[in-house]
């Protein structure tokens, strides 16, 4: 069953020539704007079709249903946040508070630029929760995340940085879902993200002061 609905959301074909890979990229955009007008309840392929500017069999050729759409999109929304957790977090140049700060700030300015396609992309999670590229995509920052903490508390014991990694995802995570439901300013954007890094910052100041960590 699993490899069934893996085949079900798995795009049909790889664009292998410029004029293939323009058509998958104009029917990605158009499944952006339409996600992001409908959501995902009235999200279909003909309106996506419609949209690019296509006929739904050209569609097809790529894309077996709407779920292989939305599944494409939350794989390239994967590999964005897994790019952004590692430009940042694994720059050894800078602090591990600086890595920190700068993470929130990036996350936060990134959930409210794609608030509305990041809800739909929500609801439609069902969908492809429990695909192998979901679990890979997971585990994946989970890693990256894990070895910001190995540097960020090198005295700590694993299971205190484990908790302060789930911690911070969590609140990044809870927190910047509700932020950036109601349209925001840069500057409450920068006011918001600047005090959650204060605060996150100060937890990990404060554990890395420990002595002892249980």
């Amino acid at each position: 069953m699993a490899d069934r609905r893996n085949r079900s959301i798995s795009s049909r074909k790889q664009p292998q020539q410029a004029r293939s890979a323009g058509l998958v990229a104009a029917i990605l955009d158009a499944a952006v704007q339409v996600l992001s007008k409908e959501g995902a309840q009235r999200f279909t392929t003909a309106r996506v079709a419609e949209k690019a500017g296509v006929s739904v069999g050209s569609l097809y050729q790529y894309f077996p249903n709407k779920a292989a759409i939305l599944f494409r999109l939350q794989s390239d929304e994967w590999q964005r946040t897994s790019e952004l957790l590692r430009g940042i977090l694994a720059d050894g140049t800078k602090p591990p508070p600086a890595r920190l700060r700068a993470l929130v700030r990036a996350f936060f300015r990134s959930e409210c630029e794609e608030a509305a396609i990041r809800v739909a992309l929500n609801d439609a999670a069902p969908l492809y929760r429990d695909a192998p590229e979901a679990i890979d995509a997971r585990a994946a920052g989970e890693g990256i995340v894990a070895a910001f903490m190995r540097e960020a508390l090198p005295k700590a014991s694993d299971a205190t940085r484990v908790l302060a990694g789930e911690l911070i995802t969590t609140t990044l995570s809870e927190v910047g879902k509700r932020f950036s439901e109601t349209p925001r300013s840069e500057a409450e954007i920068s006011r918001y993200a600047d005090g959650m890094a204060d605060m996150l910052c100060a937890y990990l100041g404060e554990l890395s002061r420990r002595r002892g960590h249980s």
